[in-house]
């Protein structure tokens, strides 16, 4: 498998962005349409055991596909135990609590799968290339972007640590994928929103803007995961160039991971029950 689970090692100039894993283009297309229906018999097991949530996240530079993806390998899945999230610019009433509360609240219950459509890391990232959107935050302390240093971000890692250890505690299993795009590949899925009619309403003029901060994007995921790739709450990156081979490798991680937990099972009838589940059953096929 080419979804690498990252450590504090981790250098994005040596990771892969786009990879052959010996399938064919049909042959992907059909790996993920198998693996993703076992995924759906899997979501309807865990939402009748009721005991894990499963919490996706999903961040990556502009294009990286992250839609599309949410749309193919979620496909098979109940609507009902499914929620997606996507978080965009924070509200007044965000702003008026703590970074993570919008987050916090929008996490899946037990029994099923909460899909964060970039995440709780938006704050070390954009706000690191970013750094006076902290101060809209109004923490104490921090009056100027010169408050904002090494340590504050030192701080906001071991923070997010502490919040995904919380919840890994109490029954969350996390998931965080990278797709990791190249430049040269975004700039083609650019032009294609500008030359397709139909794709002209994806398009911003800030995608360009942020486009230009490349390099400063890049220094900070590697920073974010570097410091937040953990074994309760592993980063999985994603080489992100193929968007139906990204696909299959999530498909493939969450599947492989999710179904290693041997305690994810329906829960077992009392032998009253399917006692009664029989007379039901005779009191039906006897109708006339």
């Amino acid at each position: 498998m080419e979804a690498v689970k990252a450590n504090n090692h981790f250098k994005i100039s040596e990771s892969k962005t786009s990879v052959d894993i010996g399938l064919s283009a049909n042959e992907v297309k059909d790996e993920l349409k198998s693996v993703r229906k076992k995924l759906g018999e899997l979501q309807e097991t865990l939402y009748a055991h009721g005991k894990y949530a499963v919490l996706v996240c999903l961040q990556g530079m502009d294009t990286a596909g992250k839609d599309s993806l949410i749309r193919e390998v979620f496909k098979n899945f109940n609507t009902s135990g499914i929620v997606v999230h996507s978080f965009k610019v924070p509200s007044t009433l965000e702003r008026n609590h703590d970074y993570l509360w919008r987050h916090y609240i929008a996490l899946p219950a037990r029994g099923k799968f909460g899909i964060f459509n970039r995440t709780h890391y938006e704050n070390v990232l954009v706000t690191r290339v970013h750094p006076e959107y902290i101060l809209g935050e109004n923490i104490p302390n921090i009056n100027t972007v010169d408050d904002i240093d090494d340590q504050f971000w030192k701080q906001r890692f071991e923070q997010i640590n502490n919040f995904e250890k919380h919840l890994t505690q109490n029954g969350t299993l996390i998931f965080k994928f990278f797709l990791h795009l190249s430049k040269d590949e975004q700039k083609n899925r650019l032009l294609r929103r500008l030359e397709k009619k139909d794709k002209n309403w994806k398009f911003s003029p800030a995608d360009l803007k942020e486009r230009k901060l490349w390099d400063a994007y890049q220094k900070s995921y590697q920073e974010a995961i570097r410091h937040t790739s953990t074994s309760h709450a592993p980063w999985y990156v994603i080489p992100a160039d193929d968007k139906p081979i990204a696909r299959y490798l999530v498909a493939k991680t969450l599947y492989d991971s999710l179904s290693s937990y041997k305690d994810i099972q329906e829960p077992e009838l009392e032998d009253s029950t399917i006692d009664d589940l029989r007379k039901y059953l005779q009191q039906l096929k006897s109708e006339k």
